[in-house]
């Protein structure tokens, strides 16, 4: 299946759901923002919402500073 995750193609075997997704990409969810389709998702949605076949994905990282 073909998604595009933060402007890059990449391909995965199955249906995930978000968190799944994160998993496989080392990320953990609570230090992110998910936008699927351009509608961003709670972070209790991650375990419920799958990601589908051309689903466009942007997963923005929280960066502490000052």
């Amino acid at each position: 299946m073909n998604i595009i995750v933060n402007g890059k193609k990449r391909e995965i075997a199955e249906s995930l759901t978000v968190k799944e997704l994160l998993k496989q990409f080392d990320i953990k969810p609570d230090s992110v923002v998910v936008e699927l389709n351009r509608d961003i998702i709670g972070q209790e949605q991650f375990g419920i919402t799958k990601v589908k076949e051309n689903d466009q994905l942007e997963i923005v990282h929280f960066v502490g500073g000052g």
